[in-house]
């Protein structure tokens, strides 16, 4: 199956990434680190954004994977306390993660190597982490099946980043944003929570900060319960309200149709309400027994979501809905049947749901999977690179 015809494989040639970060920490503070970190690779190792980025991605990329790991074998369910040494490790490994995924650009500037695969690359193992490190910060402060939460909440903003960009053809991260201040709260929480320990999440709101206790609703909410609300009302909210307007501007201003803008979020927002309808209708509580696969699963048709409108960006595809975005919805309506067959058989399920949910891990990952080396190789082959190394630059 071919991702890229002959005029996205003209665009491919004529793109520019655009982005620009706005965050004073970032300018300030993390920039000089990462300008002196990056002087540690050597030249011969490529980047992402570049020209085909890959091994300083991949190492960030594997560090919140052996964050995952350590949540899931300290805490199989999300909601007992890992060794506080675990949440150290989430820390530290996270603030890695950050590091290398910032430094790619740097060492891909040093190495003068240059492609629009990095941008696919770069921000496709971006939302594959949304996912691992809501698992790692569910571990770390026992948030049990409101992982989940945790999940959609970083994963909202970052479609609504890449569904911004597709219509503005610019990356703007304002001042306070996900990628630098965001990260940088959740590293901080997983060092305090090694010295407090993990049950300061899981008491109440007000026990947990006294000053605050006088708060209504929210001081006698789990302490996680309460962090979530503060950030779909102070970040997740605001953000997407602002990718909404941008949007709407750039779509007025060109005569286009607002419609089709927002069909390419229709996907994004069945494939959420389909998974929260099968957690409800499921007789085996699955976010509550299996919330590592059903993050990962999710996460997984989320990634190929959003690897999917990157790439229609990059090969400037009309706007609108793009149907093989659907693929990733397919096996949904079989998680649905099944859980309705309990119904008709006093409960119980024609396949026991852990093996379905098994499933929609296995076919979400291999469409990732296919998607991910299909589109690296059609994209390697059209600008005449490669993916692991720098492409030697004629005199």
């Amino acid at each position: 199956m071919g991702y890229i015809g002959g005029h996205g494989i003209n665009a491919l040639h004529r793109y520019k990434y655009s982005g620009v970060d706005h965050s004073y920490l970032a300018k300030y503070v993390l920039q000089p680190f990462w300008t002196r970190f990056v002087t540690f690779f050597p030249l011969w190792m490529p980047s992402i954004g570049d020209e085909v980025l890959v091994h300083i991605t991949l190492m960030g990329f594997m560090f919140l994977l052996i964050s995952a790991v350590l949540g899931y074998i300290y805490s199989p369910h999300l909601d007992s306390a890992p060794p506080r040494w675990v949440h150290f490790a989430h820390g530290l490994l996270l603030f890695l993660y950050q590091t290398f995924d910032a430094v790619d650009g740097k060492q891909a500037r040093r190495t003068s190597s240059s492609s629009p695969l990095g941008e696919l690359f770069d921000h496709g193992c971006d939302a594959l982490a949304c996912a691992l490190e809501a698992l790692a910060f569910g571990s770390t402060a026992m948030c049990g099946r409101n992982t989940f939460w945790f999940w959609v909440i970083s994963a909202v903003p970052f479609y609504g980043a890449t569904w911004e960009h597709y219509f503005t053809n610019t990356l703007i991260l304002p001042a306070v944003n996900g990628p630098t201040e965001g990260l940088m709260l959740i590293y901080v929480a997983h060092f305090f929570t090694a010295i407090v320990g993990a049950q300061w999440w899981a008491q109440s709101f007000g026990e947990s900060i006294p000053l605050l206790s006088w708060v209504p609703y929210i001081n006698g909410i789990p302490t996680y319960g309460a962090v979530l609300l503060f950030m779909i009302a102070f970040a997740v909210i605001p953000t997407v309200t602002f990718n909404v307007q941008n949007v709407y501007k750039v779509v007025q201003s060109r005569k286009g149709s607002m419609i089709n803008a927002l069909a390419m979020l229709v996907p994004f927002f069945v494939l959420l309400v389909v998974v929260i309808l099968w957690d409800c209708m499921s007789p085996s509580n699955l976010i509550d027994n299996y919330p590592h696969m059903v993050v990962m699963g999710t996460g997984l048709a989320f990634g190929f979501l959003v690897g999917r409108m990157i790439l229609a960006h990059l090969c400037d595809e009309p706007k609108g809905l793009k149907t093989s975005m659907c693929m990733s919805l397919l096996y949904l309506p079989l998680g649905i049947a099944n859980t309705i067959t309990a119904g008709l058989n006093e409960g119980i399920p024609l396949v026991d749901e852990k093996w379905v949910l098994l499933g929609f891990c296995i076919y979400t990952a291999a469409l990732y999977l296919h998607f991910a080396t299909s589109v690296i190789h059609e994209i390697t082959t059209a600008l005449g690179i490669y993916c692991f190394r720098i492409t030697k630059k004629e005199a």
